[in-house]
């Protein structure tokens, strides 16, 4: 019943001063705010993080020659490292134990032309086992055949952008288009993937069998990179460790000779993201709430300010039988209230910029019920951590002095 009174009251004297009141809690609301929209767009920038990368396949494992990080359109092979071979790819399929699929792949750039439509679109040289290592389905037709693949036929395969730009809505299959200076009959179109971790639209491709890739556009037999997706997720690093051993006596890299390729593993490369996305987010929220130790402060401030303009009726009160702790909680209801109201607004405020927010950035609203949660409790507890000293001093208050207080 005494809590009750105390929030009645309380209510009474925020609505009085309902400027003041606003401006005091501005700092509780920024924080609240600020915190709960950066780790509601931290989720949703580390589960698209995480949604792109598994687009590329399952248990993947993407062998690169040379030193240099990434994924880049060349592979991110170092100058001195020799480009890997077909033969290198059947090797893996041949002797690596736990492999569903092993594709090599040849990539360049070429401008694809259909009728007085054209493209300037990546294009690959791999076979149907990169489809199978991607969990690629295909939207219209059919992959390469045996014979296609083996004997270097010019047929290729497009992906939905492609197929989009040079066709529209119209039936690519049979149709001979131009890669470069080469004719080439499509044969399929893939299913949408939509756009990779690293900016690129995946659809934005023309995949050709590898033989066919060597023999009509780069005129010579190298592999930028190999891809090999493994059985399972528990046969990963088994799986790495032993297309490490390969490749390292395929390379005559004896002793203590270091690795010139990298053996990325996609689910790594996921944890590491998503690790760093993290840490990103919490040292952002960490700043955003330094607010609340401002907004804090600022209601100590207010309410000392009040306790300074109502030291008379304090007095009256203590004189006519009210116990320390009565005005002690009067005082730090008010707070509390402030505080939580303060925290109710910048949630609202919150997860309403997160939602604008991951809506122009094209990434999940991911709200955190535990994070609303965490954010409404801190902030009653700065109401109760700020308030208690202006509260107490209200309490202690001599009911003479105080009657004496003009």
């Amino acid at each position: 019943m005494m809590l009750g009174n105390a929030a009645v009251l309380a209510l009474r004297e925020i609505r009085r001063n309902a400027l003041r009141a606003s401006l005091t809690t501005l700092g509780i609301v920024i924080g609240v705010g600020a915190v709960i929209a950066l780790v509601t767009l931290g989720n949703g920038a580390s589960l698209s993080i995480t949604a792109s990368i598994q687009s590329l396949g399952r248990n993947l494992v993407i062998l690169q020659p040379g030193t240099r990080r990434g994924l880049g359109g060349g592979g991110g092979a170092a100058a001195s490292a020799a480009p890997f071979t077909l033969a290198d790819a059947e090797a893996i399929s041949r002797e690596i134990a736990n492999v569903r699929a092993v594709a090599p792949v040849a990539i360049g750039a070429e401008t694809i032309v259909a009728g007085n439509r054209n493209d300037p679109a990546q294009l690959m040289g791999t076979d149907n086992d990169y489809f199978t290592a991607r969990d690629w389905a295909l939207a219209q037709g059919r992959l390469f055949t045996e014979a296609e693949m083996r004997g270097g036929r010019m047929v290729c395969i497009l992906g939905n952008s492609v197929n989009a730009t040079l066709f529209g809505g119209q039936n690519p299959l049979g149709v001979t288009i131009r890669v470069g200076d080469a004719p080439c009959e499509v044969v399929g179109v893939l299913a949408v993937k939509g756009q990779s971790t690293f900016g690129q639209d995946q659809d934005d491709i023309v995949t050709m069998p590898v033989r066919a890739m060597h023999r009509r556009i780069t005129g010579n037999e190298n592999v930028g990179m190999i891809w090999v997706g493994g059985a399972l997720a528990d046969d990963v690093p088994k799986l790495i460790g032993d297309i490490n051993q390969l490749m390292r006596e395929r390379r005559h890299l004896t002793g203590g000779a270091p690795d010139d390729f990298q053996v990325n593993d996609m689910a790594e490369v996921t944890r590491t993201m998503e690790q760093t996305t993290g840490i990103f987010t919490a040292f952002l929220a960490a700043i955003a709430a330094i607010s609340l130790i401002v907004g804090g402060i600022g209601i100590m401030n207010i309410i000392l300010v009040s306790v300074t303009e109502r030291t008379r009726e304090i007095g009256i009160r203590l004189a006519i039988g009210a116990r320390e702790k009565d005005v002690l909680t009067q005082f730090l209801v008010e707070a509390v209230m402030m505080s939580v109201l303060g925290g109710l607004v910048g949630i609202a405020l919150g997860l309403g910029a997160s939602s604008i927010g991951a809506y122009f950035l094209n990434i999940p609203f991911v709200p955190s019920a535990g994070i609303v949660a965490l954010a409404a409790a801190f902030s009653a507890a700065i109401g109760i951590a700020f308030g208690y000293f202006p509260a107490r001093r209200a309490a202690r208050l001599d009911p003479i002095d105080a009657l004496r207080h003009e």
